[in-house]
């Protein structure tokens, strides 16, 4: 069990929540090629360490907040609002 600090609820089972992928900078609409878009959209680097997640409170207050977990221990180390 993965117990998740959100910002809004406190400590929550990880089974309350969901989570939904590293943080990424979306590119610019105006700009963007084909490839950056399905870079942005597909390809994500997962790194065994530290990593910035976005998860979803689906059981609690319904929001979205990011954390910084490990992706080898599950460890987390912080988590603030989105």
């Amino acid at each position: 069990m993965i117990v998740v600090n959100c910002p809004h609820c406190g400590p929550r089972n990880s089974s309350d929540l969901r989570p939904c992928g590293e943080v990424t900078t979306r590119p610019d609409p105006a700009t963007a090629s084909l490839s950056e878009w399905r870079t942005y959209l597909y390809l994500r680097e997962n790194p065994a360490g530290w990593v910035t997640e976005t998860w979803y409170c689906r059981s609690g207050c319904r929001r979205y907040f990011t954390i910084e977990r490990n992706t080898a221990t599950n460890e987390t180390r912080s988590s603030e609002a989105s």
